[in-house]
């Protein structure tokens, strides 16, 4: 009697024809993209010096207002403002939490509005005044009155998220000198503190307003 095989039967030869067909398929997609990343990498190395470059190309040496004063620094094209002021410049009052414009710890002024500097490019910066909490205190180096009411009322608790607040409070106080509660509760709704301590924040910023 003649044996009856099935039309889905495991064939050696096919199995082995299409296993070497998804090998060169992917054998071909990684020397493709080891050509491209080899071609971009080329280019952004013959456009990234200080002179320019050629089209698209972005400057490395920039010059940005930080706190007052003029700082030339050498910048990567995709670098963050909170990477260079606490890598490039030593301004490590800005802390980095969530790296992901989130939790507020980054935060500083830009012309007069706060922003996390997690997530804000230094190249996007060049021709704008940037304030960390380095640069709040006064003349001759004496507490902003929001860090000494902070410091009265006991607000910062583990303390990494308060260069954010005092940011925040200093911010607010410069449009609105006498805020209200719920004012200055949405002024840092941006800031999240770990620690729970958001009521000592509030206090302390309502008290300096008295004092700014």
């Amino acid at each position: 009697m003649q044996k009856k095989f099935s039309s889905d039967r495991y064939d050696p030869l096919s199995t082995e024809r299409d296993a070497l067909s998804r090998r060169t398929f992917i054998k071909g997609v990684i020397a493709a993209g080891t050509v491209a990343g080899a071609a971009g990498l080329m280019t952004g190395c013959s456009g990234g010096d200080s002179s320019g470059g050629g089209a698209g190309s972005v400057e490395r040496l920039v010059t940005i207002n930080v706190n007052g004063k003029d700082r030339p620094v050498d910048v990567m094209p995709n670098e963050t403002l909170a990477h260079t002021l606490r890598n490039k410049l030593g301004l490590t009052g800005t802390k980095l939490g969530c790296d992901r414009a989130s939790c507020g710890a980054c935060t500083v002024m830009i012309d007069g509005v706060t922003t996390y500097s997690c997530s804000t490019l230094t190249h996007m910066v060049r021709n704008k005044k940037i304030v960390t909490v380095e640069g709040v205190v006064g003349p001759n180096g004496e507490l902003h009155p929001v860090q000494q009411a902070m410091i009265e009322e006991l607000a910062p608790q583990c303390g990494y998220c308060t260069p954010g607040q005092v940011v925040s409070g200093v911010a607010l106080l410069q449009r609105n000198p006498n805020p209200t509660r719920d004012e200055v509760r949405h002024a840092l709704s941006g800031n999240l503190c770990r620690c729970g301590a958001y009521n000592n924040y509030i206090n302390a910023i309502v008290k300096a307003a008295g004092r700014a």
